[in-house]
């Protein structure tokens, strides 16, 4: 599953317990009628793939869906669920330094002088 939307808030990385256990939380907030924000968690060594991102940026981050049953000391079993994140790419369009944007297709003129008996020099 994937979730596309703006990085809103981009947590530290978080240890637990004596194993070292990391984890690192980032809210993306959804484009649509009804914008959502959703919580990802990524884990272990998923957290450093947020090291490039920022606050702002559009991202599309792939996803799994995980729920675990725990039962309290009362005997009260409950169910919790998580968005566990494991690819984050950024859906902004890099542009090489230097280079002009190129014009979309709708600036480009037909070629209507074309004539079939015209010399080719391309070599295929």
């Amino acid at each position: 599953m994937e979730i596309e939307g703006k990085v809103k808030v981009l947590g530290d990385t978080q240890t637990f317990g004596n194993n070292g256990f990391r984890k690192r939380e980032i809210v993306v907030t959804t484009d649509e009628q009804y914008p959502q924000h959703i919580m990802v968690e990524f884990v272990q060594d998923k957290c450093d793939l947020l090291n490039s991102y920022s606050v702002g940026q559009d991202v599309k981050i792939s996803i799994n869906l995980r729920g675990r049953e725990w039962t309290n000391p009362q005997g009260e079993t409950k169910y919790f669920n998580s968005i566990q994140g494991w690819r984050i790419e950024s859906l902004q369009q890099a542009q090489p330094e230097g280079m002009p944007p190129v014009p979309p297709m709708e600036a480009f003129e037909p070629a209507d002088n074309l004539n079939e008996e015209d010399h080719d020099d391309l070599p295929f």
